[in-house]
């Protein structure tokens, strides 16, 4: 019997700023079930824990107990592969290098591994998703922030100490580079993550006078969403924050190809969704920065998997691999 059989599912955990969602997960990437806990709401990890094997027990109990599940893979923010570490994560209420994947394995008995949430992603991609049956890829989550996870011949690249591929922080722009919360100047994330369009947004409409649909939303709260719906309505300076912002991820996308020769370049995320406002100039700025050994081998493609589900089957995924 193969052990898919005796085990036939895996637990997912995504733990974000928020929320943590978790969910069930067959080896089809169905999500049998699933629920969620406020991250914020709890000052000690123990707590925490706690509460999510809680809420998970019973989900777990009507699958059959815990003997049905093979493992439990987490997603979080600053999480280290090696040793199941979350390690100094600015947006979690928990301080300094907290032993999260020893602590779940503790409370159920269930091995545990644990990842940063864009390296989940591409495992989730490899493995439910578009990336199926790639072994050379990058994965790019455009969300709150630029995340990165990099597969070269059908592994996740973690590096020395396990925080290989934070491409969000490459920086991209040195003349006058934005600002950017990891402390350096010009980071791709400062320009190309939901945050960054919002900030581009603003930079245009206070250096350009034309009428614009963005002027009827306070400067302060426009968010990247509300970019995509006026570029949708033939908003022209919407139409330009786009370019702008696919201009600066394909050019930086054009070096990430002379680095490792993806098969794909995968983009995850709001952002990746709004279609052809972002995608062409992406596209136009890959192929006008490319190396001239690498023209036309790398396919731009955008996640299948659902923004919803995504980061717990990413999660998930990780778990099949456990021994």
């Amino acid at each position: 019997m193969n052990s898919h059989m005796e085990k036939p599912y895996v637990v997912g955990i995504d733990i974000g700023g928020t929320n943590t969602v978790f969910g069930i997960v067959d080896a089809r990437g169905a999500i049998i079930s699933s629920g969620a806990v406020k991250t914020q709401a709890y000052d000690k990890v123990e707590d925490y824990v706690d509460d999510v094997c809680k809420s998970l027990l019973p989900l777990i109990i009507a699958q059959g107990g815990i003997e049905k599940i093979k493992g439990i893979g987490v997603g979080a923010p600053n999480g280290n592969y090696y040793n199941g570490t979350i390690e100094f994560a600015p947006n979690l209420p928990w301080k300094g290098v907290i032993p999260l994947a020893a602590l779940f394995e503790e409370k159920l008995g269930v091995p545990t591994a644990l990842t940063n949430d864009a390296n989940a992603a591409a495992v989730g991609e490899m493995t439910y998703g578009a990336a199926r049956g790639m072994k050379d890829f990058i994965m790019i989550t455009l969300g709150t922030g630029v995340g990165s996870g990099i597969v070269i011949n059908g592994q996740i690249v973690y590096g020395h100490d396990g925080f290989a591929g934070e491409l969000g922080h490459t920086i991209i722009r040195r003349e006058n580079g934005r600002s950017c919360g990891c402390g350096r100047k010009g980071c791709l994330e400062t320009y190309c993550s939901a945050t960054g369009v919002a900030r581009t947004a603003r930079e245009v409409l206070e250096s350009h006078p034309e009428p614009s649909l963005l002027r009827e939303i306070p400067i302060d709260q426009i968010t990247s969403k509300d970019v995509y719906d006026a570029a949708v309505k033939g908003d022209v300076l919407a139409q330009d924050i786009f370019k702008f912002t696919g201009k600066i991820l394909g050019e930086a996308i054009a070096d990430f190809i002379a680095f490792s020769c993806p098969e794909a370049i995968i983009l995850f995320g709001g952002l990746a969704k709004s279609g052809d406002y972002i995608m062409k100039p992406i596209q136009e700025a890959i192929d006008e920065n490319i190396l001239k050994i690498f023209k036309g081998k790398a396919k731009l493609l955008v996640s299948e998997l659902k923004d919803s589900d995504a980061a717990v089957l990413g999660a998930s995924a990780l778990a099949w691999e456990l021994k």
